[in-house]
């Protein structure tokens, strides 16, 4: 499409389609049209007679006869040079522009310009190249037939053509701001660009082997029901690892607390002695998987477990590998066809790359899963589909019992009481601090100076934060015999606490709401009533709070945290956090998304 002497100049500018450049837009137009209106504080282009020239203290005052208006106005130049003296003498004719007010009644346009090329509508592009080159490319490439040859509609080819060039703005604005129908138009060209570019960056590899195994005999042993999620889970991964002619690229995306573990195990099984890899982002968290692969998986499967500290079995052996990032490190992990992440977003991309590569064989690869505890918006899941397959789990085992409050410095008293409450029913109390050690930044109480007070106060008090080396085992000792810890966001995802069933966030508006979710995920988890309590020092409650208090399904927080960020970290990075799109809006646009996505199947990869 692009001539190769112009594809240095668009890597310059970040363009890698046709679209790309086509919504390179200008910044703004220099309009040199003959103006038809007199509207006070706007800029004008107009034919003028010089009537008189005279220097008042070192300034030139000009009054001139506007003449497409039989109307007389003043002009006063500050800067005053040769130029203008011989410019605007008496009798001259010309076309000058400038901004236009009224002053005392009286028509005033100060330091205009007196121009030779009118009658135009020039865009202007702030870009980084040169005005000329990026104009040069614009009229080059982006024309009605290239539009419509990249799959336009023609509406969407004509605004794309206007705002390039237009006859007059009055075609592309309306009270100063753009048409809706171009705006419009503009969002479906975006997503259209993007879903297409997400498609043709997707890769196709072919599997190791097809995996057959039925995980009917594990979940008939299960001692509890699956959820239809669940199962519409598994069966979406047995029609996945099934297919030889293409590794599985799936993420299961779960809300806290729905039931990922069992996918994860069922997944295994399909695998069988074809051998599974199963990672997860700390040693606690992959030792619950091997408990729990252990407990249900045992009698179908040999499990090992591996970790920077320890091992149990021979992983070299093994039909499951369960470990943290350890495994990428082992020079003699032994070749699998099924590869599953936990907590994927908690992995760098390279860390992933790090291990496909340890388990590639020549040219294939083996399948992968990804498995996810942080809900993402409906619209983002519908982009992101272009480039990895994704299931949901939105179900829940049981239902959640968790009463979400927020509290300010008056209500403190009731808080003390309800958790003296809570131990005494040998439950366990959480309270999350924004920070570790005092800041005149932050204000409220940090986590080290809270210590103390609650120390006063309570037996069995725990204490740890993200560079604490002793987490791990401050967690387990917490979990076997503590009443209240006290952390930071480290407890958002990670250890299972059944006697847990109150957190506290401090500075709760301090958070984004994912993370709220995540962290008032930690109660709950077996179906006691629970509670979740949002400190806040804000003078008015802020309304995401009170929007959050009020529903526990993750998903829909995803969409609220959309709403209010207008923007989304999408999965594998492929668009940082921060806005997104120029024109296109997540928490908005979800039928210009839905129709962009029909249109793309039609587009060849």
């Amino acid at each position: 499409m692009f001539q190769e002497s112009d594809i240095p100049l668009l890597k310059r500018l970040k363009k890698r389609t046709l679209l790309d450049l086509a919504l390179t837009l200008p910044q703004s137009y220099s309009d040199t049209t003959l103006s038809s209106q007199l509207n006070d504080n706007t800029t004008i282009t107009a034919k003028v007679k010089v009537l008189s020239a005279s220097i008042i203290q070192g300034r030139l005052k000009v009054e001139l006869l506007l003449k497409d208006f039989n109307k007389t106005a003043s002009a006063l130049f500050f800067k005053t040079t040769p130029y203008h003296k011989d410019k605007f003498r008496a009798n001259a004719e010309l076309i000058i522009t400038g901004r236009v007010n009224h002053f005392r009644g009286h028509l005033q346009i100060n330091q205009p310009r007196a121009i030779t090329d009118y009658g135009q509508i020039v865009p202007k592009y702030k870009t980084i190249l040169k005005e000329s080159e990026i104009k040069t490319l614009i009229h080059k490439y982006i024309t009605e037939q290239t539009l419509s040859n990249a799959g336009l509609y023609k509406e969407e080819v004509e605004t794309l053509l206007k705002l390039h060039n237009p006859k007059n703005l009055n075609e592309i604005y309306s009270s100063g701001n753009l048409k809706e129908e171009h705006l419009f138009n503009l969002k479906s060209v975006e997503a259209y660009n993007h879903l297409v570019k997400l498609k043709r960056k997707r890769i196709i590899t072919k599997a190791v082997k097809a995996l057959t195994g039925d995980p009917s005999p594990f979940i008939e042993a299960l001692p509890f029901k699956l959820t239809k999620d669940q199962l519409n889970a598994i069966e979406s991964v047995q029609k996945d690892l099934a297919n030889s002619n293409k590794a599985a690229k799936r993420v299961i995306i779960g809300d806290v607390g729905s039931g990922k573990t069992m996918v994860i195990l069922a997944a295994a099984l399909i695998a069988k002695e074809d051998k599974t890899i199963l990672m997860a982002p700390t040693s606690l968290l992959a030792n619950q998987l091997y408990e729990e692969a252990s407990k249900y998986l045992g009698q179908f499967l040999s499990i090992a477990f591996l970790s920077q500290k320890n091992s149990i079995g021979d992983y070299t052996k093994a039909d499951l590998i369960i470990g943290t990032h350890a495994l990428l490190y082992k020079k003699d992990l032994p070749k699998v066809a099924l590869l599953i992440i936990d907590e994927q977003h908690r992995f760098g991309a390279n860390q992933r790359a790090m291990l496909d590569a340890l388990v590639k064989q020549e040219n294939k690869g083996a399948h992968f899963l990804q498995f996810s505890a942080t809900p993402i918006p409906r619209t983002q899941a519908m982009i992101e589909s272009e480039l990895i397959d994704i299931t949901t789990i939105k179900m829940l085992p049981f239902e959640k019992k968790i009463e979400t409050v927020i509290i300010k410095r008056e209500d403190f008293a009731n808080l003390l009481k309800h958790i003296k409450e809570e131990i005494s029913k040998k439950h366990q109390i959480i309270i999350v601090y924004p920070l570790v050690e005092p800041s005149t930044e932050v204000p409220y109480t940090s986590l080290t100076e809270a210590q103390k007070y609650w120390e006063s106060k309570f037996d069995n008090v725990y204490t740890t934060h993200g560079k604490d080396k002793e987490k791990e085992s401050t967690l387990l000792d917490f979990r076997e015999q503590g009443s209240i810890l006290l952390t930071t966001t480290v407890i958002e995802v990670g250890i299972s606490l059944p006697k847990l069933t109150t957190i506290v966030i401090v500075g709760a508006e301090r958070f984004g709401l994912a993370t709220l979710h995540q962290l008032r995920g930690r109660v709950g988890r077996y179906g006691i009533n629970s509670y979740c309590y949002l400190y806040t020092n804000a003078t008015a409650t802020p309304k995401r709070l009170e929007e959050f208090s009020n529903t526990l399904d993750g998903f829909k927080i995803a969409n609220l945290d959309l709403k209010y960020r207008n923007s989304g970290d999408l999965l594998d990075g492929v668009t940082q956090s921060g806005k997104a799109f120029q024109w296109l809006n997540l928490s908005e646009d979800e039928k210009i998304i839905e129709n962009a996505k029909e249109r793309v199947k039609k587009v060849p990869t």
